[in-house]
Protein backbone atom coordinates (compact mmCIF):
# COMPACT_ATOMS: atom_id res chain seq x y z
CA UNK A 1 0.00 0.00 0.00
CA UNK A 2 1.29 3.75 -0.87
CA UNK A 3 2.39 5.46 1.90
CA UNK A 4 -0.05 8.24 1.53
CA UNK A 5 -2.68 5.26 1.76
CA UNK A 6 -1.22 3.65 4.89
CA UNK A 7 -1.18 7.00 6.79
CA UNK A 8 -4.77 7.65 5.64
CA UNK A 9 -5.61 4.56 6.77
CA UNK A 10 -3.92 4.73 9.93
CA UNK A 11 -5.51 8.19 10.99
CA UNK A 12 -9.03 6.52 9.92
CA UNK A 13 -9.24 3.83 11.88
CA UNK A 14 -7.54 5.97 15.14
CA UNK A 15 -10.34 8.07 14.21
CA UNK A 16 -12.53 5.47 13.88
CA UNK A 17 -11.92 3.43 17.33
CA UNK A 18 -13.05 6.84 18.77
CA UNK A 19 -15.95 7.25 16.96
CA UNK A 20 -17.84 4.66 16.28
CA UNK A 21 -18.65 3.19 20.31
CA UNK A 22 -20.48 6.70 20.25
CA UNK A 23 -21.89 6.82 16.54
CA UNK A 24 -23.19 3.15 16.99
CA UNK A 25 -25.33 4.01 19.77
CA UNK A 26 -27.50 6.86 18.03
CA UNK A 27 -30.87 5.20 17.10
CA UNK A 28 -30.97 6.27 13.72
CA UNK A 29 -27.41 5.76 12.21
CA UNK A 30 -27.49 3.00 9.59
CA UNK A 31 -25.10 -0.21 11.46
CA UNK A 32 -23.87 -3.35 10.24
CA UNK A 33 -23.60 -6.25 12.20
CA UNK A 34 -21.02 -8.77 11.45
CA UNK A 35 -19.89 -12.20 13.30
CA UNK A 36 -16.48 -11.55 14.54
CA UNK A 37 -14.42 -14.32 12.01
CA UNK A 38 -12.47 -15.63 14.94
CA UNK A 39 -14.50 -14.06 18.39
CA UNK A 40 -18.00 -15.59 16.78
CA UNK A 41 -19.16 -12.43 18.64
CA UNK A 42 -21.23 -9.97 17.03
CA UNK A 43 -19.77 -6.76 15.64
CA UNK A 44 -21.46 -3.69 14.90
CA UNK A 45 -20.15 -0.74 12.55
CA UNK A 46 -21.34 2.52 11.99
CA UNK A 47 -21.90 2.55 7.80
CA UNK A 48 -23.31 5.25 5.29
CA UNK A 49 -25.20 3.90 2.56
CA UNK A 50 -28.40 3.75 1.20
CA UNK A 51 -31.59 1.24 0.81
CA UNK A 52 -32.65 0.23 -2.83
CA UNK A 53 -35.69 -1.99 -2.97
CA UNK A 54 -34.46 -5.11 -1.64
CA UNK A 55 -30.95 -4.15 -0.90
CA UNK A 56 -29.14 -2.23 1.09
CA UNK A 57 -25.69 -0.58 -0.71
CA UNK A 58 -22.39 0.72 0.77
CA UNK A 59 -18.98 1.64 0.11
CA UNK A 60 -16.03 0.54 2.14
CA UNK A 61 -13.21 2.91 2.43
CA UNK A 62 -10.38 1.17 2.59
CA UNK A 63 -12.00 -1.89 1.24
CA UNK A 64 -10.58 -5.48 1.95
CA UNK A 65 -8.47 -4.54 4.64
CA UNK A 66 -11.50 -3.43 6.52
CA UNK A 67 -12.40 -5.65 9.39
CA UNK A 68 -16.11 -5.74 8.82
CA UNK A 69 -14.97 -6.95 5.26
CA UNK A 70 -12.73 -9.46 6.63
CA UNK A 71 -15.81 -10.83 8.64
CA UNK A 72 -18.04 -10.48 5.65
CA UNK A 73 -15.84 -12.57 3.63
CA UNK A 74 -15.92 -15.50 6.67
CA UNK A 75 -19.68 -15.23 6.92
CA UNK A 76 -21.84 -13.38 4.73
CA UNK A 77 -24.86 -13.13 6.69
CA UNK A 78 -25.35 -9.70 8.73
CA UNK A 79 -27.91 -7.63 9.83
CA UNK A 80 -27.98 -3.62 8.72
CA UNK A 81 -29.79 -1.41 11.18
CA UNK A 82 -31.91 1.03 8.66
CA UNK A 83 -33.62 4.14 10.28
CA UNK A 84 -33.76 2.15 13.46
CA UNK A 85 -34.89 -0.73 12.51
CA UNK A 86 -33.16 -4.19 12.23
CA UNK A 87 -32.87 -6.51 8.77
CA UNK A 88 -31.18 -9.47 7.98
CA UNK A 89 -29.54 -10.45 5.05
CA UNK A 90 -26.83 -11.60 2.98
CA UNK A 91 -23.68 -9.26 1.71
CA UNK A 92 -22.17 -9.67 -1.13
CA UNK A 93 -18.76 -7.73 -1.93
CA UNK A 94 -18.57 -6.46 -5.42
CA UNK A 95 -14.69 -5.63 -6.75
CA UNK A 96 -16.11 -5.07 -10.69
CA UNK A 97 -18.42 -2.39 -9.08
CA UNK A 98 -17.26 1.38 -10.08
CA UNK A 99 -17.20 2.25 -6.55
CA UNK A 100 -16.90 5.89 -7.32
CA UNK A 101 -20.23 5.81 -9.27
CA UNK A 102 -21.79 4.00 -6.51
CA UNK A 103 -20.70 6.83 -4.31
CA UNK A 104 -22.55 9.39 -6.03
CA UNK A 105 -25.59 7.34 -6.10
CA UNK A 106 -25.65 6.71 -2.63
CA UNK A 107 -25.57 10.76 -2.53
CA UNK A 108 -25.05 11.94 1.06
CA UNK A 109 -22.74 12.93 3.46
CA UNK A 110 -20.67 9.74 4.14
CA UNK A 111 -19.89 9.48 0.40
CA UNK A 112 -18.17 12.59 0.49
CA UNK A 113 -15.88 11.16 3.51
CA UNK A 114 -15.11 8.34 1.85
CA UNK A 115 -14.09 9.09 -1.38
CA UNK A 116 -11.76 11.84 0.56
CA UNK A 117 -10.40 9.50 3.01
CA UNK A 118 -10.86 5.97 1.41
CA UNK A 119 -8.21 4.04 -0.19
CA UNK A 120 -9.19 0.75 -2.10
CA UNK A 121 -12.66 1.06 -2.17
CA UNK A 122 -14.97 -1.78 -2.04
CA UNK A 123 -19.17 -2.06 -3.17
CA UNK A 124 -20.49 -4.13 -1.10
CA UNK A 125 -24.55 -4.93 -1.63
CA UNK A 126 -26.52 -6.78 1.21
CA UNK A 127 -29.42 -8.38 -0.34
CA UNK A 128 -32.35 -7.96 2.47
CA UNK A 129 -34.56 -10.77 3.47
CA UNK A 130 -37.73 -10.47 2.72
CA UNK A 131 -40.24 -10.79 5.97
Amino acid sequence: MPRDHESKYRSATAFQRRLNPIMRRLPLQTVLETTGRTSGLPRRTPVGGRRVGDSFWLVSEFGERAQYIRNIKADPRVRVRIRGRWHTGTAHLLPDDDPIARLRALRSLNSVAVRAIGAGLLTVRVDLDRG
